[in-house]
């Protein structure tokens, strides 16, 4: 793959995951253990084998007001470029 700074050729990524850290859905609010796992999982797919590159992000943030108060929520999906499919992502 590629090394140093420049930005990662695309043709390099035969697999591409997406995962999703966060929510804007008010009526279903994360628990600080699920949270924690999407996290678990970003973390996993940039550092076990083989190591995915963050290619892209979408950043998505939902306003909304409770009553007299405003709720503000993000969720943001990386994708995670792989040469090839890692074996402990399984057959999803």
């Amino acid at each position: 793959m590629n090394s140093g700074k420049s930005k990662p050729d695309i043709s390099e990524f035969k697999f591409i995951k997406t995962v999703s850290v966060g929510s804007v859905n008010p009526n279903v609010l994360l628990s600080d253990e699920t949270r924690d796992a999407q996290m678990a999982l970003l973390n996993r797919c940039l550092n076990d084998f083989p190591k995915g590159v963050i290619i892209g992000k979408d950043i998505t943030i939902g306003r909304f007001m409770l009553g007299e108060h405003e709720l503000t929520m993000q969720r943001t999906l990386y994708h995670v470029g792989f040469p090839r499919r890692p074996m402990w992502l399984g057959e999803e």
